[in-house]
């Protein structure tokens, strides 16, 4: 991967549009990125990373991201946008990307939020143009991510070398180094495996502790259908030999079950002979005991029935009687008909007739009939004059509902007239509150554009005030911290030449006869020199360096600072003028209150214009309701003129067909009255004549079937008379009584009953009480029985249950066995893997120790071939082993941890174990060229030497045609390399200063 070119605008501190050539600057294999601090170096690592994969490096990700990347210093207008051309894989792209970012709205006042938006184009040689392949954020992220084959914590781990981060990672711990290289390695499939082991191993577990739960269940359920004769194993879920245990003693319950069961079939044999005995016994005494209560309840009843022989012959009597009397029964049923029909008729007859006029009370049915036919005719000839009388009701409610509109239009015109009196007065009151709202309108958009500039100017003058003070407390702290400056350069260069003078002690401390001085070259050193009181060596200098610098940097921040505070009241001062604060408080209140009355009494426009403009509506429409009510009234007179003429024809039809009534209907009533009355009065009549003449014929034909039939007068017969209910309950005692008569005779002729009467009673007691002691006696043995048998089936069926389940359980435990030490294995947690190591340990160890080889190539050019970097094994403490980290020191031959390297030492170690990383991490993803690198800081604590070997390396890396950008604020480097990018820092924001190699 080769950068070409970075375009920058509205991106962190950088306000306006910013470019950086990366193939002028690349051309002399290094170049640098200085600035002073928090001029924006980081950024324009940032921009790079942001254009390749949508976000910043991690730790300096945000919530809103879009929004925090937007530069405060960029125009309203313009948006945030990062261009990039690369080559990667061959191909040379660009890709741009606008994170989303708040604007005004185009119609209207607010604000709106823009998507964020994505372009990748391609260039093509063969036509010189750029293509565009997608505007997918998805789609470009996937392509990327691919064509590099990193992700982006890769890429930030990789091209953008935090020095930081390799410091730490030299020193930290097994779990911090595994943290790292796993998210560059992507060794999650192998920490999946280690979980998946883990979660096959628990389930298996469990599956194995579930069969042994259910195996022991059955073995309780064998328990309880043993009666707690069968001892159950002492054994839990999972321990071995619990299958075994359960099977042993499942087979001793069985054996004992059956047993059991064959006492207790010997015992129901037994039980069963003594039953069938007393059962023998018992129904020989009950026969007995029958007979002989059957032969005295036959006596009893034939004695009953002596007593009553007397009234069987009299109901023989009655019975002969009541069937002589059936043949006059037809005959006294006729006459009691026609006797109550004879009846009803005359009773009907005496109330039609107390209806009727006293004339008419003793008319025959003829005369009354031809009455009522003459009352039908005159009703016939009122149906015209009921017409007429209908008629003239409707006339009537129809001039009342005249009347009443001639009422409800008379108060329209008169509300109207009311209404229309005052309509001047009212029109003017609201055309006034319209024009004054109005006018408080656009007093409120005057004052809205002279608030804006007084708030301005107020709030100038508040900063103005408060920086005045601040300036001065600024002022204090720069003179303070270049006191302290100097302080501690004199410091720092007083132990400097106090250790020149006693260098020669130093060097002498390290000499050994054989060795050649530095110095001299003799390897005789006779007389050497010795360190004196308060000698100072070099860590005590280093420390006093490190003071000075620290104390330098404080009053260069210090002193920036003043600047800033000074710049900032200047620009206040401008704005505000020398108006006090009070006034200009005073005159932005006065705007406030003098805005807010202008928009409260111009809030009321369009309620008055509303109002208005209904009374406006009213107006019209009682102006109309007036004019329709007098049209209405108009066409009421000729209306009113007609009913009256028709009305006064029917009043005389109507008087002329009333007679003496009070109206056609009452006449009509009296009518239907009378004709109704006579007709019911003839038909009554006739009825009485004819049912008279029915009643005398029955009464003949009675008496000459009573005679008949051999009763003196009809009364005797009905009286000999017998219901039906009566004639049932008769026959029934006779037939009863020849039924018990039968019986009794039938058996006292029995034989065995005579017989067993003659014999002694039985004893039926003591019978009973034997056969139920037989009886009690089987049930019992048929109940023990029947549970021994259902015990030792049960104990089958268990028992074959407990071994099928032991047969299934068999593969289960083999797996679990298998699975179990696998996943102990690749846990680091079985006693076979002795260095305790993860598998994801294991893999990582094995990149480690590709790391650090690749880091050693230039770690011993750096250190003049001191310093070896090698991965070790060993367990730390109680930790696992894995991921250590040491440094050989050739001058002693001794391995040590690298937290025992120097400053100096650390970062030119982070840095070769960094490039090192980058070049196994290449590698890992498939060989992907990485042409351009960056490097972060820390060269500030190399000494010139060193410097020089870590630039040699660096300047090396050109061997694989690479290029190295150093992030750094080390003067010494901007007289060391030529090209150069310079990010500089302004109130306006930062812009980029490129020089390159010439």
């Amino acid at each position: 991967m080769r950068l070409h070119r970075l375009d920058i605008t509205a991106f962190g501190p950088f306000g306006a549009s910013q470019s950086v050539d990366f193939d002028d600057l690349s051309a002399a294999g290094l170049f640098l990125l200085h600035g002073p601090t928090g001029a924006g170096k980081t950024s324009v690592l940032d921009a790079v990373c942001y254009a390749l994969y949508g976000s910043v490096p991690g730790a300096r990700q945000g919530s809103g991201q879009g929004m925090t990347l937007r530069s405060d210093h960029a125009a309203p207008g313009t948006r945030t946008e990062v261009r990039l051309e690369l080559t990667v894989a061959g191909r040379r792209l660009e890709i741009t990307r606008q994170p989303p970012w708040e604007r005004l709205k185009l119609r209207g006042k607010g604000t709106t939020v823009d998507k964020a938006q994505t372009w990748l184009r391609e260039y093509d040689p063969t036509t010189r143009a750029w293509k565009d392949l997608s505007r997918s954020h998805q789609e470009i992220g996937e392509e990327i991510t691919q064509l590099l084959g990193m992700s982006r914590e890769q890429f930030c781990q990789v091209v953008l070398l935090p020095q930081g981060d390799f410091a730490r990672f030299l020193r930290a711990d097994a779990e911090a180094r595994g943290k790292l290289l796993g998210r560059l390695f992507d060794t999650r499939r192998f920490a999946e495996v280690e979980k998946r082991l883990a979660e096959r191993r628990r389930a298996t577990e469990a599956q194995v502790r579930e069969g042994d739960a259910a195996l022991l269940a059955d073995a309780h359920r064998m328990q309880q259908a043993a009666g707690d004769t069968m001892e159950l194993p002492e054994l839990a879920p999972g321990e071995p030999g619990l299958a075994e245990a359960v099977l042993e003693a499942a087979a001793v319950a069985r054996a004992t079950a059956r047993e059991l069961l064959t006492i207790a079939d010997r015992r129901l044999t037994a039980a069963e002979s003594a039953r069938a005995a007393t059962g023998r016994e018992l129904a020989d005494a009950r026969e007995l005991d029958r007979l002989q209560r059957r032969f005295a309840e036959a006596r009893e009843r034939a004695a009953r029935l002596a007593e009553r022989s007397d009234a069987h012959r009299a109901a023989q009597e009655r019975m002969e009687r009541a069937r002589k009397a059936e043949a006059v029964a037809p005959a006294l049923e006729l006459r009691d008909a026609a006797d109550s029909e004879h009846r009803r008729a005359a009773a009907a007859e005496a109330r039609a007739r107390a209806l009727l006029p006293q004339a008419l009370a003793d008319a025959g049915a003829a005369p009354l009939a031809a009455a009522a036919r003459r009352a039908a005719e005159e009703l016939g000839g009122l149906e015209s004059a009921r017409r007429a009388e209908r008629r003239l009701a409707a006339l009537v409610e129809e001039r009342a509902g005249l009347d009443r509109q001639e009422r409800a239009d008379e108060e329209v015109r008169q509300e109207a007239e009311t209404w229309l009196a005052d309509w001047e007065t009212v029109r003017t009151g609201l055309q006034s509150r319209v024009d004054s709202a109005q006018e408080a309108a656009t007093r409120a958009e005057q004052l809205a554009v002279q608030r804006d500039p007084a708030r301005r100017r107020l709030t100038a003058a508040r900063q103005r005030d408060r920086l005045t003070d601040d300036t001065e407390a600024a002022r204090q702290r720069a003179l303070a911290a270049a006191e302290d400056a100097v302080e501690a350069r004199a410091h720092w260069l007083d132990l400097k030449e106090q250790r020149l003078h006693g260098i020669a002690a130093e060097l002498a401390a390290n000499l050994t006869d054989g060795t050649p001085c530095a110095v001299c070259g003799a390897t005789q050193h006779p007389a050497p020199a010795r360190k004196t009181a308060g000698h100072v060596d070099r860590e005590a200098e280093e420390r006093a360096l490190t003071d000075y610098q620290t104390a330098d940097e404080l009053r260069a921040r210090a002193e920036r600072h003043l600047g800033t505070v000074r710049e900032a009241l200047a620009a206040a001062t401008a704005e505000a003028g020398d108006t006090p604060t009070a006034q200009l408080a005073e005159e932005a209140e006065g705007l406030d209150g003098a805005y807010t009355r202008a928009r409260a009494t111009s809030s009321g426009l369009h309620a008055a214009q509303e109002e208005l403009r209904r009374a406006e509506g009213e107006r019209e429409q009682r102006v109309a309701a007036q004019q329709q009510a007098a049209v209405r009234s108009a066409s009421r007179v000729a209306a009113r003129d007609r009913l009256e003429r028709e009305q006064a024809v029917l009043e005389e039809e109507l008087t002329r067909a009333r007679g003496t009534a009070e109206s056609v209907t009452a006449r009509a009533a009296q009518l239907e009255r009378r004709a109704a009355l006579l007709t019911d009065a003839a038909d009554t009549a006739r009825a009485a004549e004819d049912t008279a003449q029915r009643l005398k014929d029955a009464d003949a034909r009675l008496s000459d079937a009573a005679f008949r039939a051999g009763f003196d007068t009809p009364a005797d017969a009905a009286a000999a008379l017998l219901d039906d209910t009566a004639h049932h309950e008769l026959q029934r005692r006779l037939d009863a009584w020849q039924t018990e008569d039968a019986a009794v005779r039938a058996v006292l002729a029995e034989a065995d009953t005579a017989d067993a009467a003659r014999r002694p009673p039985a004893d039926l007691t003591a019978a009973e009480q034997a056969a139920a002691d037989a009886d009690r006696r089987l049930r019992e043995a048929s109940s023990a029985r029947d549970a021994a048998d259902r015990c030792r089936a049960e104990l089958d069926r268990l028992s074959a249950h407990a071994t099928t389940s032991v047969r299934r359980l068999a593969p289960l435990r083999e797996e679990y066995t298998r699975v179990a030490r696998l996943a102990s294995l690749a846990a680091g947690t079985s006693a076979d893997n002795e260095r305790r190591m993860r598998l994801e340990s294991y893999v990582l160890a094995a990149r480690l120790e590709q790391v650090a080889a690749a880091a050693t190539a230039r770690l011993l050019r750096m250190s003049c071939g001191r310093y070896t970097l090698v991965h070790s094994d060993d367990r730390s403490g109680r930790g696992r082993s894995g991921l250590g980290l040491h440094v050989v020191d050739a001058w002693t031959g001794r391995e040590r941890d690298t937290a025992t390297l120097s400053g100096g030492e650390t970062f030119f170690a982070s840095l070769a174990l960094a490039l090192g990383l980058a070049d196994v991490v290449t590698d890992e993803a498939g060989g992907v060229r990485l042409d351009t690198l960056f490097i972060d800081e820390g060269f500030g604590s190399l000494d010139d030497q060193t410097l020089d070997e870590v630039l040699d390396v660096l300047d090396a890396l050109r061997e694989r045609d690479r290029s190295v950008g150093i992030v750094s604020h080390v003067p010494d480097l901007r007289r060391r390399i030529h090209a150069q990018l310079e990010v500089v820092k302004g109130r306006s924001g930062s812009v980029l200063r490129q020089r390159g190699a010439g």
